[in-house]
């Protein structure tokens, strides 16, 4: 008759190590990640601006109509009518640069694109802490360009 191997399974041992040392890499990686989050937020929010403002060129070619893209600073907000405005995080730097006609006040102004795919052009600044994303908008052409930005 054969016996019973004694080493079977694990020890109360074996398993109290692998559920510290599981504990302690579950407590680390949040914090590496929450490291990371402010710079993928930053880009993402940058990334959903471009695709608001070729949305609102695409538009206006389109339709063969002016489209103008109100973009409030203290609201965190751009606003395409007839479509779903883009809030963007609370933590950004919000700036503007626009044709000083299209300056609402100080915290709102406009970029405004033609039907031949033309604009008032202008520059979005997102950053935090120094560092950001500038989308720029070329006038003549209606060009929406993506490009890192220091304040340094």
């Amino acid at each position: 008759m054969a016996r019973p191997s004694a080493n079977r399974g694990f020890t109360i041992v074996e398993l109290l190590v692998v559920m510290a040392i599981a504990a302690l890499i579950m407590t680390a990686v949040p914090t590496l990640f929450s490291a990371a989050l402010p710079g993928i937020e930053m880009k993402s929010a940058a990334r959903r601006t471009v695709a608001t403002l070729r949305l609102a060129r695409e538009s206006a070619i389109r339709r063969g109509e002016d489209q103008a893209l109100l973009v409030d600073i203290e609201a965190h907000r751009l606003s395409l009518p007839g479509y779903r405005s883009l809030s963007l995080p609370k933590g950004l730097t919000i700036g503007l640069e626009a044709a000083s006609r299209e300056m609402l006040d100080e915290q709102r102004g406009v970029i405004r694109f033609f039907p031949d795919g033309s604009s008032t052009g202008g520059r979005i600044l997102l950053s935090r802490k120094g560092n950001g994303y500038q989308v720029g908008v070329t006038w003549l052409t209606g060009r929406i360009e993506l490009d890192t930005w220091s304040a340094d």
